[in-house]
């Protein structure tokens, strides 16, 4: 590695169980990460984060501020943790990019905003390092939809001058990155992956042993997809939408999938389950037939999904013999890209380079991502 070669990179996703964080070094063509882990929030964080999700414009401001706090100093701690499970000294992190929590995401209200928590202050004062944060502001400001950030990450390290690609990143939310063989980029969110898949599961299985989701879709299986039901999920607006777009778990809400449930959801939860699995299939497999404007000679998949045989076959079956991995085979964890993503666009930042992200987020002019707190 050479000097000052080394990033961190933070991020709790919308699945809200922990830090994400990676060591990167980024001084061969492929970086190559030093060190890895999730840092579990405690029930009672995790608590305070459900609550201000499910009703931002409720929240106290007192205890935003006050949770703003708190998250910095958990983002502190985890980047102390993995920076010393890298073996590397503070001194020798370039800078710590750090996406935080978002709590609010509306890209489409006027004028468009957005809230990501965790004091970066508190980060730089209990590391001594250098930290990059609020990292899409800048491209609401100019006119795009602060998201998905992804498919820069996903442009530079896995696109082919030989193939036609999708990489497929299955969140809470699905966002779809177009990769064409002769050069470009475009990416933007196709609706939800796993957040209601977490949630429904959630509901029926409250003892702690069961975990938070359905592990390789299990209980899914032993449901049956209700048909009228799924029909009436595919036929939400935001589905039908032209890119650029972006959404998240603040649309996609609870309220959102209590309203559509059938009368009879109570006496069939795992019949609910499938179906939502399915939704999350189909609804990825006609964005990308509706949106992608060549066929796919590869799709690669990342996030928390790819763990999800269930989830996986179904997409699988909904895009026919389209050849299908993870980005694993191709340098990249597939659990680490979104924390990858934030170390990678903090070296970016650092070297004062502008972001051209208008082909993904509709951003007029290419801007400066993210802020730097010394």
């Amino acid at each position: 590695m050479t000097a000052r070669s080394c990033f961190v990179g933070l991020i709790s996703g919308t699945s809200m169980d922990g830090i994400d964080a990676v060591v990167a070094d980024f001084s061969h063509q492929q970086p190559h990460i030093l060190a890895a882990d999730t840092f579990a929030f405690t029930p009672e964080l995790r608590q305070q984060l459900d609550q201000v999700r499910a009703d931002p414009d409720h929240f106290p401001t007192a205890r935003l501020a006050l949770l703003d706090a708190q998250f910095g100093e958990k983002l502190a701690e985890a980047a102390s943790r993995i920076i010393e499970q890298s073996g590397m000294k503070p001194s020798a992190i370039a800078a710590i990019g750090s996406h935080g929590q978002t709590v609010l995401h509306r890209p489409d209200a006027q004028p468009p905003h957005t809230l990501q928590i965790g004091d970066p202050t508190r980060i730089v004062e209990r590391t001594g390092c250098i930290v990059v944060a609020d990292f899409r502001r800048a491209d609401l400001a100019a006119g795009g939809q602060g998201a998905p950030l992804a498919p820069l990450l996903h442009h530079a390290l896995l696109a082919d001058d030989e193939e036609n690609r999708l990489v497929v990143n299955l969140g809470g939310i699905a966002n779809v990155t177009v990769l064409p063989g002769d050069g470009g980029v475009s990416g933007f969110d196709s609706g939800p992956a796993n957040c209601y898949l977490d949630l429904w599961y959630r509901r029926h299985h409250a003892d702690p042993k069961d975990g938070r989701y359905d592990a390789d879709g299990a209980w899914a299986r032993t449901g049956a997809i209700k048909q009228n039901f799924l029909e009436k999920l595919l036929k939400d607006t935001y589905l039908q939408r032209t890119p650029p777009k972006s959404t998240g778990i603040e649309y996609f809400s609870p309220s959102w999938l209590d309203q559509q449930l059938p009368p009879d959801a109570a006496t069939r939860p795992a019949d609910i389950q499938a179906t939502l699995a399915e939704f999350s299939a189909v609804s990825l497999a006609r964005s990308v037939q509706e949106f992608v404007p060549f066929h796919p000679d590869r799709i690669l998949v990342c996030g928390g999904g790819v763990h999800n045989a269930d989830l996986m076959k179904r997409i699988q079956q909904q895009l026919g013999g389209i050849p299908m991995d993870t980005t694993a085979p191709y340098g990249i964890d597939p659990d680490h890209v979104e924390a990858l993503l934030f170390a990678w666009l903090a070296r970016e930042r650092m070297t004062g380079s502008p972001v051209n992200s208008s082909s993904i987020t509709g951003a007029s002019r290419p801007v400066e991502l993210g802020a730097i707190y010394r």
